[in-house]
């Protein structure tokens, strides 16, 4: 038993649950950041800083934001390990796949692809986490902390909205490799689930990035 959770069938699997957490994870997110182009003028504002005030306040969103937090540390810490070993070994992703899956590009690059995001984290994290936390931002006619005005403000520049993009691009190659990779490591990726498995994450990941991309992009458009 010792020497399971000390192998790196066990590594492989708490990044792909983790990883797989962190999916439903961004679901939720986009939703939430929906409400940004769904709504308009005040009604946007005062939704949206409303909901910011809720996700930052309410104690079971403050556990699973503690969840979401030690699954995004896991994920990398392990993907990390992982790709050390496979650098020692042949190269795996989460779980060891037949060679024509092992040539595209994705799961060729997860290392870079994940380098990249992170440092998109990072980075969006110190735009909007931190101040909504710990910034000097005003308040909404309802006295609310304006996240939704730096939202906004920080989407009206044309190099942020790219980088915001570019990002979500990269996010997109990330999770059409890593959603069937991780199915594939906790053992349902098998010929009968095969298939609508592997069309789910194509189509998840087109949809989820291109639905984050939307947001800053027409938000850049209205501020023209």
């Amino acid at each position: 038993m010792n020497s399971y959770f000390s192998s790196t069938l066990f590594r492989k699997t708490l990044a792909a649950l983790s990883g797989l957490f962190l999916v439903i994870f961004l679901i939720g997110h986009l939703i939430g950041n929906l409400q940004l182009i769904l709504l308009s003028g005040e009604a946007a504002q005062k939704q949206f800083n409303e909901y910011a005030l809720f996700m930052t306040t309410n104690p079971a969103v403050k556990i699973l934001s503690i969840v979401t937090y030690t699954s995004i540390i896991l994920h990398i810490l392990l993907t990390i390990i992982l790709v050390l070993q496979s650098k020692q070994a042949r190269p795996i992703g989460y779980a060891v796949e037949g060679g024509g899956e092992n040539s595209a590009w994705a799961s060729r690059n997860m290392a870079l692809l994940g380098s990249l995001l992170l440092v998109f984290i990072i980075l969006h994290m110190k735009s909007f986490w931190y101040e909504m936390h710990w910034g000097a931002i005003g308040n909404d006619p309802s006295g609310n902390k304006d996240l939704y005005t730096v939202t906004v403000v920080a989407f009206q520049n044309i190099w942020y909205t790219a980088f915001y993009v570019f990002s979500m691009i990269i996010l997109g190659f990330h999770l059409s490799h890593g959603i069937g990779s991780g199915f594939q490591t906790i053992g349902l990726k098998t010929r009968k689930y095969l298939e609508p498995i592997e069309k789910t994450a194509i189509l998840f990941s087109i949809l989820i990035p291109s639905a984050f991309a939307s947001i800053p992009i027409i938000l850049y458009l209205q501020s023209l």
